[in-house]
């Protein structure tokens, strides 16, 4: 499928079929295409819970108000990501640029987010956004539906998958086919309404 179809076609599925299984192999394409994903710096500080055990994912679904695309999608991803990457062994990030890119770039990590906390989050939630997209246009394309989700209770879900003091939930995204079509679209806005040339008046 072309990625503009995929655009297109790619709607937010709240049914899906619940006896459908994704393949080992299907799964690792889907992440390893998310991976691909930009991040500021390179960090690459998203990180992908993929909630398998039947009995965990219908805790999470509890903690989710009973959303029933929690434990019926083929696939359940609590995206996260790591609030401390930038100070974790940041030369990794850089492994295959040359010695003066290297130095540059760390430095210019250490004195971009250093006691920033504010930064640091920011900075995530920007990278999550757009692996989560990647994911769900992804998806599209081998033939599956998807669902972005942040209606859940992040306390309990942190509990729950044991997240770390310096991660963050960002939100789910579930993967799946689907039994039953999206609504039709809401309402787009009109194009003039969002695209503004230059500045606003």
């Amino acid at each position: 499928m072309q990625t503009e179809e995929a655009i297109r076609q790619r709607r937010s599925v709240k049914h899906f079929d619940p006896n459908h299984e994704m393949s080992n192999e299907e799964i690792e394409t889907l992440l390893s295409l998310a991976m691909l994903s930009p991040t500021a710096f390179n960090l690459q500080h998203w990180r992908f819970v993929v909630v398998k055990d039947k009995a965990l994912r219908a805790q999470i679904r509890e903690a989710a108000w009973g959303q029933a695309q929690v434990t019926d999608a083929s696939l359940l991803i609590v995206l996260c990501a790591d609030l401390k990457a930038w100070e974790k062994e940041p030369a990794r990030y850089y492994a295959n640029v040359p010695k003066e890119v290297r130095e540059f770039m760390l430095s210019a990590v250490d004195q971009y987010y250093r006691g920033k906390d504010q930064v640091q989050r920011d900075e995530t939630m920007r990278s999550c956004g757009i692996a989560a997209q990647t994911l769900m246009l992804a998806a599209k394309s081998m033939g599956y539906d998807s669902c972005p989700m942040d209606g859940f209770d992040f306390e309990k879900v942190a509990q729950l998958i044991n997240l770390p003091d310096d991660h963050v939930i960002t939100m789910f995204v579930t993967v799946g086919k689907a039994t039953k079509e999206a609504w039709p679209r809401g309402g787009q806005l009109a194009y003039d309404e969002v695209v503004i040339e230059d500045r606003f008046s």
